[in-house]
């Protein structure tokens, strides 16, 4: 239960700190749009050598998203909920 309280904090104190940032780089390129647009290219230049992709989003930019089950399950773990509370028959069938 304490890993899952502490997690929790540790992801929204992370998440506010990423607003804040957000917000601050916001202030900064509109205080130097020239220097933000430079430093902005030179990041997009390492990535691409880094063989990071940079994806334009526009009309054509589709995103597909994929469902993954979980298999493999032993003993089917639906059939022996159903099966919880009915009485057990002999229906006169082979044993």
């Amino acid at each position: 239960m304490e890993n899952k309280q502490v997690s929790a904090a540790q992801s929204i104190s992370y998440r506010n700190y990423r607003r804040a940032r957000d917000r601050a780089l916001v202030r900064l390129s509109h205080q130097y749009p020239e220097l933000y647009k430079e430093y902005l290219e030179e990041e997009k230049e390492f990535d691409e050598e880094q063989g990071v992709k940079w994806f334009a989003i526009d009309d054509s930019t589709y995103v597909t998203v994929g469902v993954r089950t979980r298999t493999g399950t032993s003993g089917s773990e639906t059939t022996k909920r159903s099966n919880r509370g009915r009485k057990t028959r002999n229906n006169g069938g082979k044993a």
